[in-house]
């Protein structure tokens, strides 16, 4: 399943690395005046945009001066599906809003206490909150994206290949709103959970919790939950990238995913980072910050 590796794949590859590559020098200059434009960036923190299985689901929110509208740009963290907070964002969100978006980072439920689809249903009720919410927080309703690492990349993604489909919409309210997105940028995330184990350090412990069980007992939540299953014609430009070097995500993911996008006619790419392992540190994080900022102005400032 996409694993085997051929020279006119690869060409493709290095081509759409290069693009990638090129979007983020671009706008690698343009980072040293973030500490500048923060500063006149407005953050909102603990608003609740839903509510699942009892728990107030609450998001931060930071603004760009202006009287907009922005585009807006949802963001997910990661943590393997059952940690991780929303405020492991609030640097990325107030780096948006310099940049002229309207940049949410979003909690969620967390399994094992709350398996799949909860998470998906909350990210979805993130992304219509924005749009009901659009005329008090100057918020291009036609214009929302989203971006997420890890177990956040796997649900951006997610946003991204399933517009229109029922079962994840889930009641987290405003249901007259779309959860449709205008692109993602998935931070090695996985994308096929069917292929997880054996080539990752801890599938065997995170997805039976979020999943219900392992692959043999469970293998239709497995499906169902990846992002590459739902690849289809309508889904929407993704950017994946993702570190060669990753043990908790291969980086083979990624290729299998964009392949799959191509091979519908969707716009994508892979932004390779050679050596990088799971989590971007250091210049690697900045060049992975710096080309998330590009991409989303290609897409959702034109």
């Amino acid at each position: 399943m996409g694993g085997a590796s051929y020279p006119a794949r690869e060409l493709e590859m290095n081509r759409r690395e290069l693009i990638a590559a090129s979007a983020a020098a671009t706008l690698v200059p343009a980072a040293a005046g973030v500490a500048a434009t923060q500063a006149a960036v407005t953050v909102m923190n603990d608003l609740e945009y839903a509510t699942g299985a009892g728990e107030k689901l609450q998001l931060n929110l930071a603004l760009p001066a202006g009287e907009g509208p922005f585009p807006g740009v949802v963001c997910i963290h990661g943590g393997g599906f059952r940690a991780g907070t929303r405020q492991g964002y609030d640097g990325m969100i107030k780096n948006l809003a310099g940049a002229g978006f309207a940049a949410v980072t979003i909690g969620y439920r967390l399994a094992p206490k709350h398996p799949f689809p909860a998470a998906v249903h909350d990210c979805k009720a993130a992304v219509r909150w924005m749009r009901a919410n659009a005329s008090k927080y100057r918020i291009r309703p036609d214009r929302i994206g989203t971006m997420g690492g890890s177990a956040g990349g796997t649900l951006a993604q997610m946003l991204g290949v399933t517009a229109g489909v029922a079962r994840f919409e889930g009641d987290g309210g405003n249901p007259e709103q779309s959860s449709a997105v205008t692109c993602v940028v998935n931070h090695y995330g996985a994308n096929d959970f069917t292929h997880s184990y054996g080539k990752s350090v801890d599938a065997h412990e995170v997805l039976p919790l979020y999943l219900g069980a392992d692959l043999v007992k469970a293998r239709k939540n497995h499906i169902l939950s990846s992002p590459l299953f739902w690849v289809n014609p309508d889904s929407c430009p993704t950017l994946c990238i993702h570190g060669t070097e990753d043990k908790y995500v291969a980086y083979e993911q990624s290729v299998w995913l964009v392949d799959r996008l191509l091979s519908c006619e969707v716009e994508a790419q892979l932004m390779t980072m050679s050596g990088a392992g799971h989590g971007f540190r250091g210049e690697d994080l900045a060049r992975a910050e710096a080309a998330t900022i590009a991409y989303f102005t290609r897409h959702l400032k034109a």
